[in-house]
């Protein structure tokens, strides 16, 4: 440390030392994960495309689960359990709480070939007492949290967005 202006290796005291890619994608672990900046506000994004190599064009999977399910939670539709559209989803919440927290790349988002798909709207935050252990998980619902974990819960606690 250089007892001058109290820099180490050339850099002021305090600041962190901020890589070429920080600078590109922002100072942020998660600035992948922000809405697209492209898209218009009264516009609703069905997905981002979060990979850096060429993928399909995102109208080759219209007939996806998880497509299906964007569209129509974008035009306003209530999500149920059954739905006549959908009856491949049998039930739709579940499916959508096991597949928000069986993937390991985002938190409150579906990941399918190179697209994410966000379900934040419609997720709320939950902590789970389970085994002596506090664990985060996000669902549309308690049934559908309660539908997929497994074994004796000693507490589900709603964490509030805002």
């Amino acid at each position: 440390m250089d007892k001058q202006k109290g820099t180490r290796r050339g850099r002021p005291k305090g600041k962190p030392n901020i890589t070429s890619s920080m600078n590109s994608k922002g100072y942020s672990s998660s600035s992948h994960y922000r809405i697209n900046p492209m898209a218009e506000k009264s516009e609703q994004v069905l997905a981002i495309k979060f990979v850096q190599w060429d993928v399909l064009p995102l109208e080759s999977l219209c007939n996806s689960k998880v497509y299906l399910l964007r569209v129509k939670l974008n035009r306003g539709e209530c999500m149920s359990r059954e739905d006549e559209l959908l009856r491949a989803l049998l039930e739709k919440k579940n499916w959508l709480c096991e597949a928000v927290n069986s993937n390991t790349y985002f938190c409150t988002a579906v990941p399918l070939q190179g697209y994410l798909f966000d379900f934040f709207d419609v997720l709320k935050k939950y902590l789970v007492n389970q085994y002596g252990q506090w664990t985060e998980y996000y669902a549309p619902d308690r049934t559908s949290l309660r539908t997929y974990l497994y074994g004796r819960i000693n507490q589900i606690v709603e964490i509030s967005k805002y």
